[in-house]
């Protein structure tokens, strides 16, 4: 049985090549072309990854390798090269450890985009991304004036994060409080009350 972030590689491999390379993505002006050579870029190329996140001089040399692996490769080659990935990441544990996350938010970034059907995710699934979430939420929700009670639905204890102030809950399964987490407010299925709703709402969350 495939690991957890094989089965996302598939299902972001198959999700690329239903939509084609044109298709938009949640990412801000990103087609489906565009976020292949990202995920092949942060994978097989270690000189452009300092600038895999838009952050700094490194990024534009970075969004250069994108567009050569996109000309060079085609984006079907780049789909394949996301499905079975390089050494050391075929190995099961080291693959699940650095790309369970990554592989899943953009599956999503790609389905929710184009109004692909919703996925229910196993329990187990869901304990893995809510034991991440845990370690990360701290820096995720760092920018929020409020005081953020995030509720798993389906496994774990709500943690309280943000800079604090007005309470607010989001409750809803691990992997939508992931996508929340990600700056996906407007995709993600979650539930938010509190005094502190707008605060959240308003703030950019992730890195």
């Amino acid at each position: 049985m495939p690991g957890r972030a094989a089965t996302e590689r598939a299902a972001l491999a198959d999700a690329l090549t239903i939509v084609g390379p044109d298709a938009p993505t949640l990412c801000a002006g990103w087609t489906a072309a565009d976020l292949a050579a990202h995920v092949y870029v942060r994978e097989h190329r270690l000189d452009a990854t300092p600038g895999v996140l838009p952050l700094g001089p490194w990024s534009a040399y970075t969004e250069r390798v994108m567009r050569s692996a996109l000309r060079v490769h085609g984006f079907a080659t780049l789909v394949e090269a996301i499905r079975t990935p390089p050494l050391p990441l075929r190995i099961e544990r080291i693959d699940d450890a650095l790309n369970t996350v990554e592989m899943f938010v953009h599956t999503e970034d790609v389905r929710r985009a184009n109004g692909m059907s919703l996925r229910e995710q196993s329990v187990p699934f869901e304990a893995a991304i809510w034991r991440r979430l845990s370690r990360q939420a701290r820096l995720s929700f760092r920018r929020v004036p409020a005081a953020v009670t995030l509720t798993p639905t389906t496994a774990g204890s709500p943690i309280t994060v943000g800079k604090g102030g007005p309470p607010v809950t989001v409750s809803g399964r691990p992997s939508e409080l992931l996508l929340l987490a990600y700056n996906r407010k407007e995709h993600a299925r979650v539930a938010i009350t509190g005094a502190g709703a707008d605060a959240l709402r308003a703030t950019k969350l992730g890195a």
